[in-house]
């Protein structure tokens, strides 16, 4: 079936909200128990030597994967661990923000100025490289209406980021309404943090025109055409660290099965480190992400009819049905099959309920 919007056709592949971000590491200990403190427990492991990897994923090294899943939420934002014997390489690693490559993962939290008071903390001691953005507020979803005062209270979310060694992250924390399914949050994790809510991409392209066949290909709605964020927006001005005269061309994509595990897509409008080529599989960091279909065939003709040069369709290191390619701004993605539905049933509707 097509589905017809105002710009492109967009064929139903049943494609999920992107399902796992991927972290290239040298030694998982490390790395499982950091995720620990956000929720994350490992619910799967597996093991394939350099041989099963060159050919699932182009490294000649041995890989142990670990799936780790938020609390019950199943049916995205899963991250997986990559412990590659021998990396490509240290990644991106710690840099300048919107360097071009950077991936960045996103997850609610009911105490952001916790959050933010720990990687200060652990930024002033030295021990490892983190920059902690100020959190602040603005009114993202337009949901304020008449005179704010004590009674009328400002419904607002309050977002940071954190820019690391290993990983990238932004946390927000939501006041005055809620929206059912997205970013859920175990009462008995430790930093009171959701699983990935959605994803942000800072990529190596001229043009969004590059990431078309994200609907073309994979089924996946864009939210907007193209648009234009820059230092007049606070939000973005603080987040991405924009200096004055400072923009970038923005667009996000959703699965139209899954409210979460939405894409966010950025091209800087001016001068920024280019560190693309470290941002392969392989090496250290955030380098794949994940789609789950019922459709694994029809997605892999489809990516293949679009020249982006799919490997063949083979059993991953869990054993289930996939194919990985990279597309011309940089971006590596695993689409996985899944027949049966996922425990937790995800949400196609976005809601607002207000809370105040």
């Amino acid at each position: 079936m097509i589905t017809e919007t105002s710009s492109q056709k967009i064929p139903d592949t049943g494609i999920s909200g992107l399902y796992e971000v991927m972290i290239g590491v040298d030694n998982a200990d490390y790395a499982i128990k950091y995720f620990k403190d956000f929720g994350f427990n490992v619910t799967d492991s597996a093991t394939i030597q350099a041989k099963e990897a060159i050919n699932l994923y182009g490294v000649d090294s041995e890989l142990t994967s670990y799936r780790l899943q938020n609390g019950s939420i199943d049916s995205h934002g899963l991250l997986r661990i990559l412990e590659w014997k021998k990396p490509l390489g240290e990644g991106i690693g710690y840099a300048p923000v919107e360097t071009i490559g950077t991936r960045i993962a996103v997850m609610r939290t009911t105490d952001i100025f916790r959050l933010y008071d720990i990687y200060q903390t652990a930024r002033e001691s030295g021990k490892k490289p983190w920059l902690p953005t100020e959190p602040i507020a603005d009114d993202l979803f337009g949901l304020n209406t008449g005179e704010r005062d004590f009674f009328n209270r400002p419904i607002i979310v309050r977002e940071n980021a954190v820019y690391g060694e290993f990983f990238n992250h932004i946390f927000f924390q939501r006041y005055g309404y809620k929206i059912p399914g997205y970013g859920t949050i175990e009462n008995n994790t430790p930093l009171k943090t959701s699983e990935f809510t959605h994803h942000d991409f800072v990529i190596n392209a001229s043009s969004m025109q590059q990431m078309a066949y994200l609907s073309t290909a994979l089924g996946l709605q864009a939210e907007e055409e193209p648009t234009v964020d820059g230092d007049w927006l606070k939000g973005p001005k603080r987040v991405f660290q924009m200096e004055p005269g400072y923009s970038h061309w923005y667009q996000g994509f959703v699965s139209p099965n899954n409210i979460c595990g939405k894409m966010k897509f950025f091209i800087p409008r001016g001068d920024k480190t280019n560190k693309s080529d470290k941002q392969k599989v392989g090496e250290k960091g955030i380098t794949l992400h994940s789609f789950y279909t019922p459709k694994l065939k029809m997605v892999h003709k489809l990516v293949t009819e679009h020249k982006l040069n799919p490997t063949v369709i083979q059993n991953n290191e869990f054993n289930e049905k996939a194919f990985v390619f990279t597309d011309t701004a940089g971006v590596s993605w695993q689409i996985i099959e899944k027949t049966e539905l996922t425990k937790n049933n995800p949400i196609q509707e976005l809601e607002f309920k207000l809370t105040n």
